[in-house]
């Protein structure tokens, strides 16, 4: 079924202009038959962050940014999909256009800038389906207008922590003018003790939040170093690794629209998406799991970005050009993987390659 979707939609998607095949994915989600997906192979399961995960592979945030259709992205094979950026207003975004595809590089840049529902809506569409399981993290962010953004991140907690699996703490999107300086060490310890306090105080009555950080691939080794001291005294559950970079790698073909402003993401990302997932891996030291995200395209990729530090992979960017069809090579590849190889469980090579990576020559 998922790839008779891909056959269908595909070639049409790509003759829209990028925003208007977006939301005709999404309506064309809503369509899907409400089919089990085939269960996975129990090797491919994971723990981190105290859930269970069927697979490592999910969705990640910006594609169901207002969570309109989480079950049906499950349906494909997904081990988790996280929805946002949530903010607690509804907000527009940017002018259009915001969002381009650069084929010739298998490439997206965008600056969207947290277009959403705004929270209201997000929570009562994920309230009508909690009974149906399923991980869903909410990824949070702040309203662009807001005069303290800070307690923006503490109120989406305290809203979405009785159906949300875990929350992604955002504040690495490139696209909200000022919201990358909360990255910064004073600001972002001030951000984790706030929403690790609100955390606590709604456990009680919502169960537990794991709380995530998402970082952006742009920070300086300095800056990684104190993003990731800050995350462990603060006791974050895990990291996201990373966000759309601002940097525009010299191997770009289609220069008509490398120069849009916005973050970029797929395939030209992939190598310094992995060297930070590794610079991170080898600072955590084990003190939490990571996420790897950036420009995974395929099984070899996404096993590199494993024994790169991920724990787990999410994709978005290679969707647009590779269909859902995607979800199963991946698994299956991992899968052949760990048979050939004779291991039990992806734990097994998580972080295996992480000191040779962080010793190379740094990705341009």
């Amino acid at each position: 079924m998922i790839r008779a979707f891909d056959a269908l939609s595909l070639p049409l998607l790509r003759w829209l202009d990028p925003e208007d095949a977006h939301r005709l994915a999404i309506h064309g989600l809503r369509w899907l038959p409400p089919v089990r997906p085939r269960p996975d192979d129990p090797k491919l399961a994971v723990r981190a962050f105290g859930l269970n995960f069927p697979n490592p592979v999910g969705m990640a945030a910006g594609f169901d940014k207002s969570a309109e259709v989480p079950d049906a992205l499950l349906r494909p094979g997904f081990g988790f999909v996280e929805v946002g950026s949530v903010t607690p207003k509804p907000q527009a975004g940017n002018p259009r256009p915001r969002l381009f595809r650069l084929e010739r590089d298998d490439t997206v840049i965008n600056r969207m800038g947290f277009n959403n529902d705004g929270a209201e809506a997000a929570l009562r569409r994920l309230a009508s389906r909690a009974h149906l399981g399923g991980i869903v993290g909410v990824n949070i962010g702040a309203n662009k207008d807001s005069p303290d953004r800070i307690a923006d991140y503490v109120g989406l907690i305290e809203t979405f922590a009785p159906v949300a699996s875990y929350f992604t703490v955002n504040v690495s999107s490139p696209n909200t003018p000022g919201l990358r300086n909360l990255q910064q060490a004073s600001a972002l310890d001030d951000l984790l003790t706030k929403v690790i306090d609100a955390r606590e105080r709604v456990r009680q009555n919502a169960g537990e939040s794991p709380v995530l950080l998402k970082i952006a691939p742009d920070l300086s080794l300095n800056e990684l170093d104190d993003v990731v001291q800050i995350a462990r005294s603060r006791r974050v559950d895990g990291m996201i690794v990373g966000n759309t970079t601002i940097a525009r790698p010299s191997t770009l073909r289609d220069s008509s629209r490398a120069g849009e402003a916005g973050g970029l993401s797929g395939r030209p990302l992939f190598r310094l998406s992995t060297r930070m997932v590794a610079e991170t891996y080898v600072r955590a030291e084990g003190a939490f799991p990571l996420i790897g995200v950036g420009g995974i395209d395929s099984g070899g990729a996404a096993l590199t970005k494993i024994r790169a530090g991920a724990t787990l992979i999410q994709l978005y960017s290679s969707l647009i050009y590779k269909g859902l069809g995607l979800v199963d090579d991946i698994k299956r590849d991992l899968a052949s993987t760990l048979l050939r190889t004779g291991r039990n469980s992806l734990d097994e090579i998580v972080g295996a390659d992480a000191a040779t990576i962080t010793a190379e020559d740094w990705p341009v």
